[in-house]
């Protein structure tokens, strides 16, 4: 199996050509232009801020490796087509090689460890691996190898990262699915489902008949993931089953992290999914997409004249929330921070007091009413009916107008408790209050709320607990996904092939994205399922169960 596990891409015509001319030397010009931030980021640092030299503009600039001139993202292969060998270039804000003949991402080692040589010296920087102030004792107690073009910290030392954390390689412009699958990765039901060998790629009857099997894929990645091997690893595989599953986004351009994730779980669904009537009502999928992530929404429309109301229910695998357009909390672009005072942000239980909060609908939504026999106003009011195991929260975070046909980012902040509790949002709450917080029960779940606002059966599947975050940086059209991951209370910045360990404040002031919670009996089921050290798959994952 380790001689399929692809570690690096191939390199590029243009890349061997250029190191066949000038070896490593150019890299090491560059070496007095980076800059390391606390958050793990490189950049290249210029005298004067960088502007395009075509056209003058800062969107995303690239600076050429032979001749040092700068263009966006629009100019970069006029002046390759220009410049006979100018082909290989550094993105300027991530410090990544960029070919602009084969239009994609390099991936050279030999670069990385130009980047992080002159950290190397005087910080606590590894190739793979930049950790933070917490790390500094690190370099003096570990054992750095060299060879094969790689530094990388001895997996054996008590320092070592956890296990399963791993970059993954930029195929070019694919941020979005490596932050998405950095994510799904660490969660506690899929993890345990894949590495405990309920889908066996080598067991597979459609790969066996040498079908495409996105399922086998995944198996492929959660088994490098957590093999110990510390080297970005290449999702080539997945992405172009993905691929044929979704061919509208089967391009080298950037897409939508969240489109992704649902897309994904949409291929694993038609792959493993297997009905079963779990409910009165019904049906549930027992594939481990909607074991995982499937929860209940329930929608209530009353008449405003007789008070009669309609219910409704549907499935949901995440929840998209709309920021609280009552306060406008920019993020400052030269310190990072919020740039009104902490009392004005938006917070997340603001946005899910907005998606419960009730709404009067419009005249052309009038209600069919039975009671009155006529077409009424009405009211609509959501609320959640059975919270998954797996909570996603999508943050809606780009608005398209049809009106001024024109779309734009919303930069503004927002408060996300690491631990959440959901049960003011569960309908038991909700139809509660509407009913003047008198005790309400659902038929056939056990599931009460008293007028002491306490639940006596949804106590403890309410309560949730952070465990990864998808952001977006940048603009609508040029941004970048990162993701950051908490394992054993850490944080762990994951950003394609890099991963350091950041303090909880950079967690806290990154434009979320996308929120993962799980149910706090899941992730302590979960710590005492795995292991954080290097030991055999088969000890560290007993219980197949989520």
């Amino acid at each position: 199996m380790s001689a399929r596990l692809q570690k690096h891409p191939d390199p590029c015509n243009h890349l061997s050509d250029y190191k066949l001319r000038h070896g490593t030397d150019g890299y090491k010009s560059f070496q007095n232009m980076f800059r390391c931030f606390n958050d793990g980021r490189i950049i290249i640092k210029l005298d004067t801020p960088p502007r395009c030299t075509h056209c003058n503009k800062n969107k995303r600039l690239y600076i050429c490796l032979i001749c040092r001139s700068i263009s966006c993202s629009s100019h970069l292969l006029s002046h390759t087509q220009s410049n006979k060998g100018h082909d290989l270039s550094i993105d300027i804000e991530r410090s990544e090689l960029y070919c602009s003949s084969c239009f994609d991402q390099v991936y050279d080692p030999d670069f990385d460890v130009a980047v992080v040589s002159k950290q190397l010296m005087v910080k606590d920087v590894v190739v793979g691996f930049r950790s933070n102030k917490k790390r500094r004792l690190l370099l003096e107690s570990s054992q750095l190898i060299i060879g094969s073009s790689q530094l990388f910290v001895d997996r054996r030392e008590k320092w070592s990262f956890p296990l399963g954390l791993r970059g993954l390689n930029n195929l070019g412009s694919t941020c979005f699915m490596n932050a998405v699958l950095q994510a799904l990765v660490h969660a506690p039901p899929l993890r345990n489902f894949w590495l405990s060998g309920q889908h066996n790629r080598d067991l597979c009857e459609r790969r066996s008949l040498g079908l495409l099997c996105l399922p086998c894929d995944l198996d492929l990645i959660f088994s490098a993931m957590f093999s110990g091997d510390r080297t970005p690893y290449t999702p080539a595989h997945l992405l172009y089953s993905w691929w044929q599953h979704s061919t509208n986004l089967a391009t080298y351009e950037q897409q939508d992290s969240h489109e992704f994730f649902i897309s994904l779980l949409d291929c694993i669904h038609e792959n493993e999914g297997k009905t079963k009537c779990l409910y009165k009502d019904h049906e549930e999928c027992q594939c481990i997409t909607h074991r995982a992530f499937s929860g209940l929404l329930r929608s209530d429309v009353t008449c405003t004249t007789c008070g009669s109301t309609s219910t409704t229910y549907d499935p949901f695998i995440d929840i998209s929330l709309t920021l609280d357009s009552s306060t406008d909390c920019r993020k400052n672009r030269n310190s990072g921070e919020p740039s009104v005072n902490k009392a004005a942000m938006p917070t997340l239980s603001g946005c899910l007091d907005l998606f419960t909060r009730s709404e009067k609908l419009g005249p052309d939504q009038k209600l069919n009413c039975q009671s009155c026999g006529d077409k009424r106003e009405s009211s609509k009011q959501m609320s959640i009916r059975r919270l998954p195991p797996l909570l996603c929260l999508h943050v809606k975070r780009f608005e398209h107008s049809l009106t001024r046909k024109a779309s734009r980012k919303i930069d503004s902040y927002l408060q996300y408790p690491f631990r959440l509790n959901m049960s003011p949002y569960l309908s038991s709450s909700i139809i509660g209050k509407r009913f003047g917080n008198r005790m309400f029960a659902f038929d056939g779940e056990g599931e009460y709320h008293h007028h002491d606002g306490s639940s006596s059966s949804l106590s403890s599947s309410a309560e949730f607990e952070i465990f990864a975050v998808v952001t977006h940086s940048g603009m609508l059209a040029s941004g970048h996904y990162v993701t950051y991951l908490r394992l054993k209370g850490l944080w762990y910045r994951c950003d394609d092939a890099w991963i350091n360990e950041v303090e909880e404040e950079v967690v806290r002031g990154c434009e979320c994205y996308m929120l993962f919670y799980a149910q706090e009996r899941v992730i302590q089921k979960a710590h005492k399922e795995l292991s954080y050290q290097v030991i055999s798959m088969a000890d560290a994952f007993p219980f197949a169960d989520c």
